[in-house]
């Protein structure tokens, strides 16, 4: 190969109920890293990191600030090595295929492997329309599919019945919310297989990271998603699995319905009990 749920859960914390999720065990991986290590410059990130993402399903990655969650992600679409003095060693396997080894091309990884960043990004001299197809034009949209990519991309973000009369508006028009699902969408208007969030409700307000939320659950039904994010409560509504990093180091991964109630590692149950972090 060349690269070119279960019942409702309330949350307490949150005073509503958590969507139903399918059962993991049903799923395979799509995605992996083993022995992942990453630098900043001599600094070293993450210390041999081995994890497998479960294909259509939601991992979230929690763990305290500067505990490498965000490192990990970059390294799963080579967006890492872009920051100067970066780089990363071991395996990223994506259906099985190293997408650090010889030949394989990195813009066609981040075409198959989408991100959405923390804080929304969308190019504010664009209009709504352009800061969508702003990626597919880059990698060869042709112009006659433009209209039916823009839509559906929309639609897929859950975005398109709140500004499909305002198209032409600039993409820094629309509330917060609505920016970071335009940014997904246009993450999504390269039809990726895996989309990675790095805390893409940490600027929202309770109602705006709802709406994202629930577009989580929608598209974990057609792609494998990859979550970080610093708010516990968060990762038990929208995740199937956990991965807890502390220092660089892959703590415990497992079922988030079982990390978050039976964790087996003490330094695991100190963090979701708030004792550190």
């Amino acid at each position: 190969m060349m690269f070119l749920g279960g019942p409702r859960r309330e949350d307490p914390a949150q005073g509503r109920e958590a969507a139903p999720r399918s059962a993991p065990a049903q799923a395979v991986e799509k995605l992996r890293a083993e022995g992942l290590k990453a630098w900043f410059g001599a600094t070293l990130a993450l210390k041999g990191i081995s994890l497998g993402m479960k294909e259509r399903r939601v991992t979230a990655i929690i763990g305290p600030s500067g505990c490498g969650k965000s490192t990990f992600l970059r390294c799963l679409n080579r967006m890492h090595e872009v920051a100067a003095g970066a780089r990363a060693e071991g395996r990223v396997l994506l259906d099985g295929v190293d997408i650090y080894g010889r030949g394989v091309d990195p813009v066609q990884v981040r075409r198959r492997v989408g991100m959405v960043f923390q804080k929304p990004n969308p190019f504010p001299t664009m209009s709504i329309r352009d800061n969508v197809l702003a990626g597919a034009k880059l990698n060869g949209v042709r112009l006659r599919e433009e209209d039916a990519l823009f839509e559906k991309a929309l639609r897929r973000a859950a975005l398109w019945e709140e500004v499909k009369d305002v198209l032409a508006r600039s993409g820094a028009s629309l509330s917060g919310g609505q920016q970071q699902r335009l940014c997904s969408a246009r993450a999504l208007a390269l039809d990726p297989e895996v989309l990675l969030m790095d805390e893409p409700c940490s600027a929202l307000d309770p109602i705006a990271t709802a709406r994202v939320e629930e577009l989580i659950h929608e598209l974990a039904e057609r792609l494998t998603i990859v979550i970080v994010t610093h708010n516990m409560q968060q990762a038990a509504r929208v995740s199937h699995y956990t991965a807890f990093l502390y220092l660089g180091e892959l703590v415990e991964y497992d079922e988030t319905d079982v990390l978050f109630t039976k964790p087996q590692n003490p330094r695991t149950e100190e963090y979701i009990t708030g004792r550190f972090g």
